[in-house]
Protein backbone atom coordinates (compact mmCIF):
# COMPACT_ATOMS: atom_id res chain seq x y z
CA UNK A 1 0.00 0.00 0.00
CA UNK A 2 1.10 3.51 -0.86
CA UNK A 3 1.69 5.55 1.82
CA UNK A 4 0.19 8.95 1.92
CA UNK A 5 2.34 11.72 3.36
CA UNK A 6 1.22 14.37 5.78
CA UNK A 7 1.49 17.98 3.97
CA UNK A 8 1.40 19.73 7.05
CA UNK A 9 4.76 17.87 7.99
CA UNK A 10 7.40 18.98 6.30
CA UNK A 11 10.01 17.11 7.93
CA UNK A 12 7.92 13.47 7.35
CA UNK A 13 10.55 11.17 6.08
CA UNK A 14 9.47 9.13 2.63
CA UNK A 15 9.21 5.13 2.77
CA UNK A 16 12.48 3.09 2.11
CA UNK A 17 12.63 3.58 -2.14
CA UNK A 18 12.98 -0.27 -2.26
CA UNK A 19 9.06 -0.50 -1.56
CA UNK A 20 7.94 1.47 -4.37
CA UNK A 21 5.46 -0.61 -6.79
CA UNK A 22 6.83 -1.80 -9.70
CA UNK A 23 3.13 -0.93 -11.76
CA UNK A 24 3.52 1.67 -11.94
CA UNK A 25 6.93 1.93 -11.78
CA UNK A 26 8.37 3.33 -9.59
CA UNK A 27 5.77 5.08 -7.33
CA UNK A 28 6.96 5.38 -4.11
CA UNK A 29 4.21 7.70 -1.84
CA UNK A 30 1.12 10.02 -2.52
CA UNK A 31 0.13 13.40 -0.83
CA UNK A 32 2.46 16.17 1.34
CA UNK A 33 3.67 19.06 -0.13
CA UNK A 34 6.15 20.89 -2.41
CA UNK A 35 8.41 22.38 0.11
CA UNK A 36 11.83 23.40 -0.48
CA UNK A 37 12.46 21.25 2.18
CA UNK A 38 10.56 18.33 1.76
CA UNK A 39 11.70 18.82 -2.13
CA UNK A 40 15.64 18.89 -1.40
CA UNK A 41 14.84 15.77 1.05
CA UNK A 42 13.35 13.98 -1.85
CA UNK A 43 16.17 14.54 -4.25
CA UNK A 44 18.19 13.74 -1.36
CA UNK A 45 16.92 9.59 -1.01
CA UNK A 46 16.71 9.56 -5.23
CA UNK A 47 13.14 10.44 -5.20
CA UNK A 48 11.00 13.11 -7.36
CA UNK A 49 7.49 14.62 -7.74
CA UNK A 50 5.93 14.06 -11.15
CA UNK A 51 1.83 14.07 -11.36
CA UNK A 52 -0.86 15.71 -13.60
CA UNK A 53 -3.19 18.56 -13.03
CA UNK A 54 -5.88 16.91 -10.92
CA UNK A 55 -3.88 14.52 -9.30
CA UNK A 56 -2.33 14.45 -5.79
CA UNK A 57 1.44 14.52 -5.50
CA UNK A 58 3.05 11.77 -6.80
CA UNK A 59 5.80 10.40 -5.92
CA UNK A 60 8.44 8.07 -7.40
CA UNK A 61 11.60 6.63 -7.39
CA UNK A 62 11.96 3.94 -10.52
CA UNK A 63 14.05 1.08 -11.21
CA UNK A 64 15.91 1.07 -13.28
CA UNK A 65 17.22 4.72 -13.10
CA UNK A 66 18.88 6.93 -16.22
CA UNK A 67 21.63 8.77 -15.46
CA UNK A 68 24.38 10.28 -17.74
CA UNK A 69 28.02 11.01 -16.46
CA UNK A 70 29.04 14.72 -17.58
CA UNK A 71 32.20 14.01 -19.05
CA UNK A 72 29.85 10.79 -20.97
CA UNK A 73 27.62 12.88 -23.46
CA UNK A 74 27.58 12.28 -27.04
CA UNK A 75 28.74 15.02 -28.88
CA UNK A 76 27.95 14.13 -32.64
CA UNK A 77 29.86 15.60 -35.48
CA UNK A 78 26.65 17.49 -36.55
CA UNK A 79 26.36 19.17 -33.39
CA UNK A 80 30.11 19.82 -32.79
CA UNK A 81 30.32 22.28 -35.84
CA UNK A 82 26.99 23.55 -34.87
CA UNK A 83 28.51 24.92 -31.21
CA UNK A 84 32.10 25.68 -33.38
CA UNK A 85 30.28 27.95 -35.96
CA UNK A 86 28.85 29.52 -32.42
CA UNK A 87 24.95 29.08 -33.73
CA UNK A 88 24.30 29.70 -29.54
CA UNK A 89 25.30 31.48 -27.16
CA UNK A 90 24.96 29.89 -23.62
CA UNK A 91 24.36 31.49 -20.04
CA UNK A 92 23.10 30.12 -16.88
CA UNK A 93 20.79 31.29 -14.49
CA UNK A 94 19.73 34.34 -16.32
CA UNK A 95 16.43 33.26 -16.94
CA UNK A 96 14.76 31.01 -15.18
CA UNK A 97 11.63 31.45 -15.19
CA UNK A 98 11.62 31.66 -19.08
CA UNK A 99 13.10 28.11 -18.87
CA UNK A 100 10.40 26.86 -16.56
CA UNK A 101 7.57 28.36 -19.01
CA UNK A 102 8.81 26.58 -21.72
CA UNK A 103 9.48 23.62 -20.22
CA UNK A 104 6.04 23.50 -19.09
CA UNK A 105 4.28 24.47 -22.68
CA UNK A 106 2.38 21.38 -24.21
CA UNK A 107 4.56 18.99 -26.81
CA UNK A 108 2.86 17.74 -29.65
CA UNK A 109 3.61 14.12 -28.37
CA UNK A 110 1.81 14.79 -25.49
CA UNK A 111 -1.29 15.56 -23.93
CA UNK A 112 -1.09 18.65 -21.00
CA UNK A 113 1.80 19.30 -18.96
CA UNK A 114 3.34 18.18 -16.10
CA UNK A 115 4.69 21.14 -14.79
CA UNK A 116 1.25 22.52 -12.76
CA UNK A 117 1.33 25.87 -11.39
CA UNK A 118 2.06 24.42 -7.76
CA UNK A 119 4.97 22.68 -9.36
CA UNK A 120 6.21 25.98 -11.32
CA UNK A 121 6.40 27.81 -7.57
CA UNK A 122 8.15 25.00 -5.70
CA UNK A 123 10.73 25.35 -8.40
CA UNK A 124 11.14 29.09 -8.35
CA UNK A 125 11.25 29.27 -4.92
CA UNK A 126 14.07 26.15 -5.12
CA UNK A 127 16.11 28.35 -7.43
CA UNK A 128 15.75 31.84 -4.83
CA UNK A 129 16.93 29.11 -2.42
CA UNK A 130 19.90 28.63 -4.57
CA UNK A 131 18.85 24.60 -5.00
CA UNK A 132 17.49 24.58 -8.29
CA UNK A 133 19.11 26.10 -12.01
CA UNK A 134 18.72 26.88 -15.59
CA UNK A 135 21.37 26.91 -18.35
CA UNK A 136 19.56 28.88 -21.26
CA UNK A 137 21.00 28.75 -25.31
CA UNK A 138 20.23 31.68 -26.83
CA UNK A 139 20.14 33.41 -30.39
CA UNK A 140 21.30 36.96 -30.25
CA UNK A 141 18.33 38.03 -27.40
CA UNK A 142 15.94 35.12 -28.21
CA UNK A 143 15.51 32.21 -25.90
CA UNK A 144 15.68 29.22 -27.98
CA UNK A 145 16.29 26.00 -25.35
CA UNK A 146 17.11 24.80 -22.48
CA UNK A 147 16.93 22.94 -19.40
CA UNK A 148 16.76 22.83 -15.26
CA UNK A 149 17.13 21.17 -12.61
CA UNK A 150 17.93 20.64 -9.21
CA UNK A 151 21.64 20.77 -8.00
CA UNK A 152 22.65 19.00 -4.78
CA UNK A 153 26.29 17.70 -3.78
CA UNK A 154 27.85 16.60 -6.80
CA UNK A 155 24.92 15.66 -8.22
CA UNK A 156 22.46 17.06 -10.76
CA UNK A 157 18.96 16.13 -10.72
CA UNK A 158 18.14 17.18 -14.26
CA UNK A 159 14.00 18.58 -14.67
CA UNK A 160 13.22 18.82 -18.20
CA UNK A 161 14.33 20.45 -21.34
CA UNK A 162 12.59 22.26 -24.64
CA UNK A 163 13.53 23.52 -27.95
CA UNK A 164 12.30 26.24 -30.42
CA UNK A 165 14.75 25.77 -33.14
CA UNK A 166 16.55 22.43 -34.29
CA UNK A 167 19.18 21.30 -31.52
CA UNK A 168 19.05 23.65 -29.13
CA UNK A 169 17.91 21.49 -26.45
CA UNK A 170 20.87 19.44 -27.42
CA UNK A 171 23.18 22.16 -27.36
CA UNK A 172 22.28 23.64 -23.99
CA UNK A 173 22.56 19.93 -22.17
CA UNK A 174 26.23 19.73 -24.52
CA UNK A 175 27.12 22.88 -22.79
CA UNK A 176 25.70 22.08 -19.28
CA UNK A 177 27.61 18.67 -19.16
CA UNK A 178 31.35 20.50 -19.85
CA UNK A 179 30.12 23.28 -17.63
CA UNK A 180 29.23 20.60 -14.25
CA UNK A 181 32.36 18.27 -15.70
CA UNK A 182 34.30 21.31 -15.21
CA UNK A 183 33.25 22.36 -12.18
CA UNK A 184 33.11 19.05 -10.42
CA UNK A 185 29.90 17.46 -10.94
CA UNK A 186 29.76 13.36 -10.61
CA UNK A 187 26.50 12.34 -12.05
CA UNK A 188 23.29 13.82 -14.11
CA UNK A 189 20.01 12.09 -12.97
CA UNK A 190 18.02 11.73 -15.93
CA UNK A 191 14.82 9.44 -14.09
CA UNK A 192 13.26 7.24 -16.65
CA UNK A 193 14.39 6.31 -20.28
CA UNK A 194 14.01 8.20 -23.37
CA UNK A 195 15.81 6.98 -26.37
CA UNK A 196 16.68 10.49 -27.10
CA UNK A 197 18.91 10.66 -23.96
CA UNK A 198 19.84 7.45 -24.10
CA UNK A 199 21.36 8.75 -28.21
CA UNK A 200 22.98 11.54 -26.06
CA UNK A 201 25.18 9.26 -23.84
CA UNK A 202 22.70 8.49 -20.81
CA UNK A 203 22.63 4.65 -19.23
CA UNK A 204 20.56 2.93 -17.54
CA UNK A 205 21.78 1.50 -13.86
CA UNK A 206 19.52 -0.37 -10.82
CA UNK A 207 17.91 2.03 -8.39
CA UNK A 208 20.49 0.12 -5.74
CA UNK A 209 23.40 1.42 -7.24
CA UNK A 210 22.14 4.83 -7.91
CA UNK A 211 21.04 4.98 -4.08
CA UNK A 212 24.73 4.16 -3.70
CA UNK A 213 26.36 6.65 -6.14
CA UNK A 214 24.01 9.13 -4.41
CA UNK A 215 25.01 8.49 -0.97
CA UNK A 216 28.51 9.15 -2.21
CA UNK A 217 28.03 12.38 -4.35
CA UNK A 218 25.37 14.16 -2.54
CA UNK A 219 27.27 15.57 0.36
CA UNK A 220 30.19 16.44 -1.56
CA UNK A 221 30.87 20.32 -2.45
CA UNK A 222 30.68 22.00 -5.76
CA UNK A 223 31.27 26.09 -5.52
CA UNK A 224 27.78 27.57 -5.66
CA UNK A 225 29.44 30.43 -7.17
CA UNK A 226 29.94 28.69 -10.55
CA UNK A 227 26.44 28.79 -11.50
CA UNK A 228 26.99 32.25 -11.74
CA UNK A 229 29.89 32.69 -14.26
CA UNK A 230 29.41 29.76 -16.42
CA UNK A 231 31.90 30.93 -18.59
CA UNK A 232 34.20 27.63 -19.47
CA UNK A 233 36.24 26.52 -22.09
CA UNK A 234 34.31 23.15 -23.40
CA UNK A 235 34.94 22.42 -26.75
Amino acid sequence: MLKVLNPHDRNQPFPPVESALEDPNGLLAIGGCLSVRRLVNAYRHGIFPWYSVGEPILWWSPNPRLVLEPEGFNLSRTLRRSLRREEFQFSCDRAFEGVLHACSEPRAYAQGTWLTPEMKRAYVEMHRQGYAHSVEAWQGDELVGGLYGVAIGQMFFGESMFHRVDNASKAALAFACAAMAHWGYRLIDCQVHTPHLMSLGAREIARAEFVTLLGRHRDAKVDPSAWKDCRVAWL
